[in-house]
This record gives structure tokens, sequence and C-alpha cells, in this order.
């Protein structure tokens, strides 16, 4: 039995240095690099696109995991179609973004009318989307839930067709999606958002549809007007 044993440890320990040998760069020289060299090179590009491309809303009032689900949607003739399964929705726009189902979903949830997060939801939902203002009532898995856009997708997407904004290759150069979404209203006034990136923050609320709009247009007529007239 000891010479079993043996035996097995001589062959564990020969597999190990087999491993180990064949590890590159494990016997290299480590070379020393300043922190700020290392932050400059390494951390400035993550955190460019971090702030740029994910954490925070463009003009148009949406991120990018947003945009990207309701441009799925749309085309999906989700605006005048049917509901579909939550499922099938997020599985679809993976397709534009490579981030996770799990993700995906969660922006479908912040978005729906069932989870009471926005004044002016963008997605109709069918079942239980829980409620951003509980930590008890949470949503239901996807293959559970059914959605669709809301009328107000309308103005999101009015005349997309004609070209009115540019765009771009999805990240697999297999697609093409908008940069932003063409909408009717300063959306980025009506839409709560928070958004938490590297070494920036951004935390917007949302104001009523109507009282932005109508302080949108007075504006436009008269820039020194006084918009707490309208948006008190």
């Amino acid at each position: 039995e000891e010479n079993v044993a043996k035996k097995k440890t001589n062959t564990q320990s020969k597999k190990k240095q087999v491993n180990a040998d064949n590890v590159i760069g494990l016997h290299s020289e480590v070379t020393a690099q300043p922190i700020t060299e290392t932050l400059e090179t390494n951390y400035m590009p993550y955190a460019m696109s971090t702030n740029v491309s994910r954490a925070f809303p463009e003009i148009d009032g949406f991120k990018p995991s947003h945009r990207k689900l309701l441009y799925t949607m749309y085309k999906m003739g989700l605006l005048k179609g049917e509901r579909q399964k939550s499922a099938n929705i997020v599985g679809q726009t993976m397709k534009l973004n490579p981030h996770g189902d799990a993700a995906i979903y969660e922006t479908m949830v912040r978005l729906a009318t069932g989870n009471e997060a926005l004044l002016a939801p963008f997605v109709e939902s069918k079942g239980n989307f829980g409620k951003y203002y509980s930590g008890d009532l949470t949503y239901a898995s996807s293959r559970y839930t059914e959605a669709k856009l809301s009328p107000i997708c309308a103005e999101i997407f009015k005349d997309i067709d004609k070209d009115p904004v540019d765009f771009v290759d999805s990240y697999d150069g297999a697609m093409k999606e908008p940069r932003l979404l063409p909408t009717t209203f300063p959306n980025i006034l009506v839409s709560a958002n928070k958004g938490i990136g590297v070494a920036m923050a951004s935390d917007i609320c949302g104001f009523n549809l109507n009282e932005v709009c109508t302080a949108t247009m007075h504006y436009l007529e008269d820039p020194d007007c006084d918009l707490l007239e309208y948006m008190p």
C-alpha cells in the first residue's frame, strides 16, 4: 500500500511539473512599471468605454442597452403586433447586445409598465414585472412574462426608415443599429435615469411628459422664457 501511495504521489508531482512547464510566462522576468503608466495604458481605455458606451444616457435619453432592446422589439414588429414571450425578445436582442440574457431582461423590466419605474414606460408588459421600489416584489422569469412596445414608442421610432439618424455596425458587424433614436420629444428629461461610471456618476430625474413638451415649445419660441412657469 505504501508503494502504491508513493507511486501516486510521484505521478501527481510529475503531472504538476509538466503542467507548470507548459504555462507561458510562468518563469519570465517580472518587469517593474509605474502605476501611472499602467493606469494610462490599461485602465483609461476601460474607463472611456464604460463612460461613453455603457453607463450614461445619450441625448435621446437612452443608454446603449435600452436602445438595443427597443430597436430589436421595433424590428420584431412589436409596435403594432401582439405581445411575445420576454425570453424570445431577450434572445433576439442578444444579436446586438452581447452582455448576457439576464442583463437584457433586467433592462426590459425597468422599461415596462408593470415595474412602475418610469413615468412614461416604453414596454407594455403582461405578467409579474416586479416593482422597482420594492426589494420583496421581484420580477418573474422571462419565460413567464410577455411584452410589446408601448404606443409612445411610435414617437421614438418616427420616420426612422427615412434615415434621420446615423446607423453603425453591431459589435460583430453582422447588423446595423441606430446610434441614436429619433425621438420627437426630450426623452432625456422625461425618463428618470441613473448611471455610475468611472470617476463619474449621473442621476437624472423624470419630469411630466406634457410639462416637458410645453416647456420645450415655449423655449424654442422664446429662449429667455422662465421654464419654471411650465415645469414647477
